[in-house]
């Protein structure tokens, strides 16, 4: 029986890529999911996929610049499934692909440096504020930050970049306060990863972009009972892309 049966997970954009890769995943090895997404109809889609296969699953727009928005999808979490037992903070993405913008640093609108900070650093931490009263009240639970390798190389998309590279000071921070209540925080940082056509087009050591399954597997073992020992650190799983940057070559 997987060590997943029965607990709650709270996955933040959970409607395309990772998140929603994960969110079945989790379904299938028996665990409770809230999909939260600002896409509505498209966590709704996935969450009755999971019940339509027997899963356990309910979806809420969520908006995670909006600690409201927030507070509310943790409640019903708590509220539907009776616990909540891990956190995956996968909201996020570049503002400059997400609108479709071109323009440099130099040119870029202001609100589309805020868009950047708030949905992929202030979410996290809003989502891990309003955890934290239920991960003490249950006596642990695990919290999933996810990086980008573009935090620690750094990329043309400054806010993006500096996002992403806050997560690591903010799972050790959750680390510290958390580990005297059984919380653990990890901080995953994946290289390219194929959920979207171009990202095969990143170079890394290994000559590839990694596989979804690849991520999520190594996630979930840092969720499980084997990886109890495991709190405050950051794991790349980038293929080897962060140790020649952006001019990875195989000799």
């Amino acid at each position: 029986m997987s060590e997943f049966m029965g607990k709650t997970a709270i996955v933040s954009g959970a409607a395309l890529g990772m998140g929603n890769l994960i969110s079945r995943r989790l379904a299938e090895e028996g665990a409770k999911v809230l999909l939260t997404d600002i896409d509505l109809a498209k966590v709704e889609e996935t969450a009755k996929a999971i019940q339509a296969k027997g899963g356990r699953a309910e979806a809420v727009r969520t908006d995670v610049r909006q600690y409201g928005e927030v507070e509310n999808a943790v409640n019903t979490a708590k509220e539907e499934f009776g616990s909540v037992d891990f956190l995956f903070n996968f909201a996020g993405g570049s503002p400059s692909r997400v609108f479709g913008r071109t323009e440099s640093f130099a040119q870029r609108d202001p609100a589309l440096l805020e868009w950047g900070i708030d949905v992929n650093l202030r979410g996290a931490l809003f989502f891990c504020r309003a955890v934290f009263p239920f991960m003490i009240e249950n006596k642990g639970g695990v919290i999933v930050n996810i990086g980008s390798i573009d935090g620690v190389t750094g990329s043309s998309a400054v806010e993006y970049s500096a996002a992403k590279s806050g997560m690591t000071g903010l799972t050790k921070s959750l680390a510290l306060v958390g580990a005297s209540h059984g919380i653990r925080a990890v901080c995953v940082i994946p290289g390219p990863v194929l959920t979207r056509p171009e990202m095969a087009n990143m170079k890394t050591l290994l000559g590839r972009a990694g596989k979804p399954e690849e991520l999520v597997d190594f996630i979930l073992f840092l969720c499980s009972d084997k990886a109890a020992f495991i709190t405050g650190s950051s794991h790349l799983i980038d293929g080897g892309r962060a140790c020649g940057a952006m001019s990875c070559t195989r000799p």
